[in-house]
């Protein structure tokens, strides 16, 4: 990718990552943009970088050439968050550059040491705490901990007023040379980066909204006329409109989220199976929409990100050896462990020689201290009868009912 500039003296260094699962196991289809960024002042700092990757790092540095910035030329190293998808450059640009001098947070301090070795040389820095680059040009940190790792801190640019936030307020989605930025983008392309915003948040993010919440309380404190996040594009026409698409996700958390059904089902012989369109059609005849997942068919990354923006959750499940079906074991309890909170919700599903299943969903809501609100369930023996599926279609409606009604309840505390 080409860089480009962000604001007078602020650069944008990019590579787009494709073909991999992000952190080890998240499918990212439609890729993901990696940013560093060059500040210059009297002196020159770098913010952030990339990973260590097929030679990205490599990309990196010839991109520097465009901005006519030599390796020699860059005074300062800041690393806003240690995680190595933006700090595995650091053994390549060691090995080229040489002495450098790293500010990073005091958390960040000790990663800098057990993942790369390095001690000498860095300063720790925490809210209040400034760099002068000269000719103007000073930064500031703000520690933004548990965004999403202990460690987390942003550099605000007091001169433009830009922010970088590292992983706060990114996205997933790959950015082209043209158009990196919301002010380059038309509405078609910024809806793509929402849809990319809201599956990294449930994926990444999701289990530290309340650290989140704070951060943007930290932001919106600095009257902030750029966001420079570490993924996704840049924010300078209308910075708080991601703002307020992390404001409304973080507050998912404990609900409501939208007025949405998501299905979540497994089968092993097509009988929990049987249930599953009788539920949808009952929901949907309520006026509420349904987004449905199959697993272990249906990849963990896109059922967190529906169940997070779903008010309504229901499980449908056989038994297996007096246990949950395992896929769904394994979804449900990542599901409590991003802290999807306060969902209303209803199980179903089939077992033969005995149940077992809800013990265990109670076990990971209890454990997980879920707080969701179960309508009462339907448990059928093998195959379901058509009183059995009767008694699932009304659960449904009454499960769209209560999430119609938590809705309005909602907008009307907020109308207040």
């Amino acid at each position: 990718m080409k860089t480009s500039e962000v604001v007078p003296g602020v650069y944008r260094l990019s590579a787009n990552i494709e073909d991999i699962l992000f952190e080890g196991f998240w499918p990212i289809p439609n890729g993901v943009s990696l940013n560093s960024y060059i500040v210059k002042g009297e002196k020159c700092a770098i913010i952030d970088g990339v990973c260590n990757w097929d030679g990205v790092p490599e990309t990196l540095f010839a991109k520097l050439d465009e901005i006519n910035v030599k390796l020699e030329d860059i005074d300062y190293v800041i690393i806003n968050h240690m995680e190595p998808d933006h700090s595995g450059w650091l053994d390549a640009f060691k090995a080229l550059k040489g002495e450098f001098t790293i500010y990073c947070s005091v958390k960040a301090k000790k990663l800098l040491d057990a993942f790369y070795g390095i001690v000498d040389n860095v300063v720790t820095v925490g809210s209040g705490d400034t760099l002068d680059l000269g000719a103007g040009r000073v930064l500031a940190f703000e520690d933004i901990p548990n965004v999403h790792w202990p460690e987390t801190m942003a550099t605000f640019d007091t001169l433009s007023r830009t922010i970088f936030p590292c992983d706060a307020f990114g996205s997933f989605g790959s950015v082209s040379d043209d158009a990196p930025y919301d002010d380059t983008l038309g509405e078609e392309f910024i809806e793509f980066f929402q849809r990319e915003t809201e599956r990294y948040y449930s994926n990444i993010v999701a289990a530290f909204s309340y650290p989140t919440l704070k951060a943007i309380e930290k932001v919106e404190a600095l009257d902030v006329k750029v966001i420079a996040p570490g993924h996704g594009i840049v924010w300078r026409r209308d910075p708080y409109r991601i703002i307020r698409d992390y404001k409304r996700l973080a507050a998912y958390s404990k609900g409501p989220a939208k007025p949405e059904v998501a299905v979540i089902w497994g089968s092993m012989y097509g009988m929990t199976e049987m249930a599953v369109r009788p539920l949808v059609n009952a929901i949907e005849a309520e006026g509420v929409p349904v987004r449905v997942h199959r697993v272990p068919e249906s990849n963990l990354s896109h059922v967190l990100d529906s169940v997070w923006q779903c008010s309504g959750v229901a499980l449908g499940m056989p038994t297996y050896e007096y246990k949950m079906f395992p896929p769904m074991h394994s979804v449900i309890d990542e599901i409590g462990k991003k802290k999807a909170y306060n969902r209303k919700a209803f199980r179903f599903g089939s077992y033969g020689w005995s149940g077992g299943a809800q013990r265990e969903l109670d076990k990971i809501l209890t454990e997980n201290k879920m707080n969701w609100d179960f309508v009462e369930p339907v448990e059928f023996n093998g195959r379901p009868t058509e009183e059995d599926l009767s008694l699932v279609r009304k659960r449904g409606r009454e499960l769209a009912r209560k999430v119609k009604l938590w809705a309005l309840e909602s907008s009307s505390t907020e109308d207040e």
